[in-house]
Order: structure tokens, then sequence, then C-alpha cells
């Protein structure tokens, strides 16, 4: 007899642990089931391939350390930066101006539609600026976080507005 209802006490708590283990079984299936659809959302479609543009090697050139001249021919120094807008838009360019060999050289930022690039096929060409030496001496010194003072053409240059 106590076989039997130690058989019996077997059968009843296997019984009893069946349905929760189905419970569990059906909980860790729901559960699987949002981090299925997590994944699924997660997989991106593939990027679009980039646009390309082919710019000839005549048309395009880099500027950064060309050596700006004045119309009459002085030299006015390097461009060793370019300066843009919010939107992205050239506005200027920075230019190390005077010296020798770095040594007493002052940055100056000119208005970019005072600079000429008609004649920049080769590295050794330099860039036109359309203002007298002068003018550039009398610029006032370009300082990184101060505000830019630009120097333009006569009748060129046009106020920026970053308070938009």
């Amino acid at each position: 007899m106590r076989a039997g209802i130690v058989m019996i006490s077997l059968i009843a708590g296997l019984a009893m642990s069946l349905p929760v283990s189905a419970a569990e079984d059906g909980a860790q299936g729901s559960r699987a089931a949002p981090a299925d659809a997590a994944k699924d959302a997660t997989k991106k479609e593939p990027a679009p391939p980039p646009s390309v543009t082919v710019i000839g090697a005549r048309d395009a050139l880099g500027i950064l350390g060309r050596e700006v001249r004045s119309a009459a021919n002085e030299n006015m120094g390097r461009i060793v930066d370019v300066i843009v807008d919010r939107e992205g838009t050239v506005r200027a360019a920075v230019i190390d101006f005077g010296g020798f060999l770095g040594v007493g050289s002052r940055k100056i930022v000119v208005d970019w539609s005072a600079l000429h690039f008609g004649r920049v096929a080769n590295k050794s060409d330099s860039i036109t600026l359309e203002l007298t030496k002068e003018q550039v001496t009398a610029a006032p010194e370009y300082k990184q976080d101060a505000p830019v003072i630009v120097l333009g053409a006569a009748g060129r240059l046009q106020p920026w507005d970053f308070d938009k």
C-alpha cells in the first residue's frame, strides 16, 4: 500500500508540473515572438549606391596652400583655410599674409568673390586676389573664435546674417 501511495503522489506531482511547464513554454514562445519581430524591424534595406561625378583633372584642383598674388603680381600669401556659412556655401578664404617662413605672418580673411581662379591648372599656378597689397596690409587679423572680419572687393561684400 505504501508503494501505491508513493506512486500516486509521484503521478500527481508530475501531472501538476506539466501544465506549469506548458504555461512557461507558452510564455517563452510569446516572449520570443516580439524578439523576432524586433529583429525583423532592425533589418535595414540596403543603401542605394552613391551618385558619382567625374571631374576632369584640369577642371577642379585643391586650393589649400596655393599662392595668392595681386593683379600687379605681388605676393599676397597662401590660402590656409576656407570659411563656409551654415548652409555650406563658401564665403571667404583665410590667407596667411606677410612674414618669412611663417615668422611675422598673420592671417586675414578675404571675400571669396575677390579671388580669381583663372590660372590654376598646375599646383604651381597662383590664384589672383582683386585687392592691393596696401588693402591687405591694413586688414584686421583673423583670430579663431572671434568675429570674422572679411575684406572684400569694392562693392561686392554682403553682410552675413547668422541670427536666422
